[in-house]
């Protein structure tokens, strides 16, 4: 199977994992990875040393390309770009910021670069800047999110730019995959379906969470503080949305926000924040990584009756037509 980002990315299939703070580690990158997709180590607000042992475990676990994801917002970012450069992983993912200081450095050790973007205004300044390919990032999905939906996102992106652009947001199965081809990307992150998977050491308190939601289930905090985040409704956000409300609460927020994520992950799932898509609700299953990837490719081409290959071959033409 072939697209631009198979090639680009050196992969088999076009399905990259989303980066999922405190989750995504060396067992479920390189999971991911070995199955024919991209792994991506989250690095979020990790020690460096944390993230040298998770390259190098995934590194031991598949010899093929693993990902590492930056947020640019984290005091440690700098350092962080250095040593990912020195790790020479073949894939960097970005959000929450710009990538442009790090780039050349980047390149120059061979690491292609893939920013994640909530509009077509950032997709074009990251395509000047020289990124490789771009992940449009819809609102429908978990964690930081912006305002635009998939549906919209994606096509005005592929529009916009000629590098290569992976939909995001809202995909959990080849239907998914299949519309997202459709709007014209020539490939698919996920997270949330990720996940439930055996590889994937989130505690048991969490996956019980996803597999249980309903379509309903997630909500959005911090819109007022500038820092949206989609995550499954329970206590916690519920006390969130609450104090939102009330501008003398701001510090009381802060206080709560601290640590939300990592509670939630090592199974406090009532005073936690669960990061989680809408599509949450099509999670049902445990499965393992590869089990996914392989669904989803086998789902996405019966629905078009062709091969993704040739999904992608029309969504370039029509995006060098454009």
């Amino acid at each position: 199977m072939r697209t631009r980002i198979t090639e680009l990315l050196g992969i088999e299939v076009p399905i990259i994992q989303g980066a999922m703070a405190r989750i995504a580690d060396a067992s479920l990158a390189s999971a991911v990875s070995e199955a024919g997709g991209l792994g991506i180590i989250a690095c979020g607000g990790a020690p460096l040393d944390w993230v040298r042992s998770q390259v190098e475990e995934a590194r031991r676990r598949t010899n093929k390309p693993i990902g590492a994801n930056v947020m640019l917002m984290d005091p440690n970012a700098e350092a962080l770009a250095s040593l990912l450069a020195e790790l020479r992983v073949e894939v960097i993912t970005t959000g929450a910021g710009s990538p442009s200081p790090f780039i050349e450095m980047w390149k120059q050790a061979g690491i292609k670069v893939v920013p994640v973007v909530a509009s077509t205004a950032l997709a074009r300044r990251m395509e000047r800047l020289g990124a490789d390919a771009v992940v449009a990032e819809g609102t429908e999905s978990g964690g930081h999110v912006g305002e635009l939906t998939t549906m919209a996102l994606i096509p005005a992106v592929c529009e916009a730019v000629s590098i290569p652009v992976i939909g995001a947001g809202g995909i959990a199965d080849g239907r998914g995959m299949a519309a997202a081809f459709a709007l014209g990307a020539e490939g698919v992150q996920c997270g949330t379906r990720f996940l439930t998977v055996e590889e994937c050491t989130v505690s048991e308190a969490y996956k019980e969470k996803i597999l249980h939601a309903k379509d309903a289930d997630t909500v959005v905090t911090g819109r007022g503080s500038g820092h949206p985040v989609r995550c499954l409704k329970n206590k916690f956000a519920r006390k969130v949305r609450r104090l939102e409300t009330d501008p003398a609460a701001a510090d009381e927020l802060e206080q709560m926000y601290l640590g939300s994520l990592r509670r939630a992950v090592e199974g406090d799932v009532e005073d936690g924040t669960i990061m989680a898509g809408q599509v949450a609700a099509l999670v049902s299953q445990r499965k393992t990584a590869a089990e996914v990837i392989e669904h989803m490719v086998f789902q996405a081409e019966g629905i078009c009756g062709r091969s993704l290959e040739q999904m992608a071959a029309d969504s370039a033409a029509r995006s060098t037509l454009a």
